[in-house]
């Protein structure tokens, strides 16, 4: 069987060889070609076709394929979910990809003796499917999203998971309590905080590097069915930054917040994509600029903000506590925007963005995304040189800033993290018309470059989410010393020959004689 996965490598290619190769590897799945979509992802900057693109029927599909890539001299595997990867993380240049999405549907609701209860999902399953079985069918929700749904859960997991909830119950990485997973030497395990917990929490934001997660129990609660959903518009920094640290750190005095704190920078301009009209909610609302001081500058903010309810509550209820939780925040009264929706409507908020962006041909476009965590003590500096200069004219998409709580991140994970308790995250999502139309993706890769460089510059404490680096210097200064070492010991625990994740551009693959 090795030898002949390894003449894929060096000689063309048999017609064939797709059941081929399938047979030879043993598979319950299949293998779908050699190549295709999976040498490209939603970034749309790079390009590296696979050996295979396999689509695994389960964990033990997935170890055979990895065992097989251990026996080879040179062969990669890459664990690709729904291709939102943005800088070719998930991509195995003449490696094997495999499809994560085929794993199949497994579901499970889990009670526990101390009334717990939890999801056991596929780690290929898109989260909105995941929302959908346990709102619909159980009542329940998990606690932590990301603000786009159509990610798969190990996807997220290998990274962080970040959204409007994260200020109260931390990411993704902090509300699950059980993977299994499959090791860079084709063992699998089931793993928790006290059962193989090392690779547990390597696994955790380990950028695929240690196993590839093929199963997580998701800590759920019960689901609300209606959301309040608000935007407040600030014109200054300050203000804006106050009162988003004011509610997500109100509840450790004792007091109530909202169930979801996000913010964004808008231009003040109309444009639609990343100016005034991006903010109100409801189609028939308008932006009024009339209602901004005549001080306002090319920047603005605004907080985003959701209070969760049941169909049997009063609107007269809702509004009490709603304001009561909005008394004394300093955003413009006048632009104000609120919509009722259901829970799962909010939550998939994103998808009509997707659609809208498809509709206009955005989204097969390039998109150099800049994602980041920058520290409270560093973020105003952060504002008047990136929002107020570099990006005064926008870049075509949301730039999202809103603080994020240390504490509610379990350090033992592999994600690396600012110093500070509170930290913003930075995300630059670029939805730009392609080149020649818009800018070139070289372009605006540069821009991100110079916007990286000037924290450097500045000695700012921070560091890069959904990291992409080329060398392996650079990803040493991005973790530090401690947490490298950490990190290379879990791969020479888990992934000895570097198998795993080769698109990451972490480690090089060792080759067998």
């Amino acid at each position: 069987m090795i030898a002949y996965l390894e003449c894929f490598v060096s000689e063309s290619r048999p017609d064939d060889g797709v059941s081929s190769l399938s047979k030879a590897l043993g598979l319950q799945g299949t293998v779908v070609d050699f190549g295709g979509e999976a040498g490209r992802d939603f970034g749309g900057m790079k390009s590296f076709p696979p050996l295979a693109f396999i689509r695994p029927a389960g964990a033990d599909d997935v170890a055979r394929v990895v065992k097989a890539a251990a026996r080879s001299s040179n062969l990669t595997v890459a664990a690709r979910g729904n291709g939102h990867s943005i800088n070719g993380q998930a991509m195995a240049d003449r490696g094997l990809v495999l499809d994560m999405r085929s794993l199949g549907e497994h579901f499970r609701v889990v009670r526990a003796g101390d009334g717990s209860v939890y999801a056991d999902v596929s780690g290929g399953a898109l989260w909105e499917d995941v929302l959908k079985r346990c709102v619909f069918e159980y009542r329940m929700t998990p606690r932590s999203w990301t603000d786009y749904l159509s990610l798969t859960v190990g996807g997220t997991l290998s990274n962080a998971g970040v959204s409007g909830q994260a200020f109260r119950y931390g990411p993704q990485t902090s509300n699950v309590t059980e993977l299994e997973v499959v090791t860079g030497k084709g063992e699998i395990f089931n793993c928790s905080e006290t059962e193989n917990s090392e690779l547990f929490f390597g696994a955790l934001g380990g950028l695929g590097q240690f196993g590839i997660i093929t199963r997580a129990r998701l800590l759920l609660q019960p689901a609300p069915d209606m959301v309040r959903w608000i935007r407040l518009v600030y014109t200054e920094f300050d203000d804006f930054t106050r009162d988003a640290e004011l509610l997500v750190t109100r509840q450790d005095d004792g007091g109530d917040s909202f169930d979801y704190v996000e913010g964004f920078a808008f231009v003040n301009s109309n444009n639609p994509a990343d100016g005034r009209p991006s903010v109100p909610l409801d189609p028939q609302e308008t932006f009024d600029p009339a209602h901004l001081p005549p001080t306002s500058g090319p920047i603005l903010y605004c907080l985003e903000l959701a209070h969760h309810y049941r169909n049997t509550d009063r609107s007269s209820t809702v509004d009490t506590g709603v304001n009561g939780l909005l008394g004394g925040l300093g955003f413009v009264e006048e632009l104000k925007f609120q919509l009722d929706l259901s829970y799962v409507e909010f939550l998939l908020r994103v998808k009509r963005a997707e659609e809208h962006a498809k509709a206009n041909g955005i989204w097969d476009a390039p998109h150099p995304w800049l994602n980041m965590f920058v520290s409270k003590s560093d973020i105003a500096d952060f504002d008047r040189t990136v929002f107020k200069k570099i990006l005064k004219d926008g870049i075509g998409g949301p730039m999202l800033v809103y603080p994020l709580r240390r504490s509610k991140w379990d350090t033992r994970t592999s994600v690396v993290l600012p110093e500070s308790e509170i930290f913003y995250i930075v995300a630059l999502l670029r939805f730009t018309p392609p080149y020649p139309k818009g800018p070139s993706a070289e372009n605006l890769v540069a821009q991100n470059q110079e916007i990286i460089q000037y924290c450097t510059r500045k000695g700012f404490d921070f560091k890069l989410y959904l990291p992409h680096y080329r060398s392996q210097e650079d990803w040493k200064r991005h973790f530090g010393n401690d947490q490298w070492s950490r990190f290379v010991e879990r791969k020479t625990c888990f992934d000895p020959m570097a198998i795993l994740a080769p698109g990451q551009k972490i480690f090089s693959r060792v080759p067998q004689p």
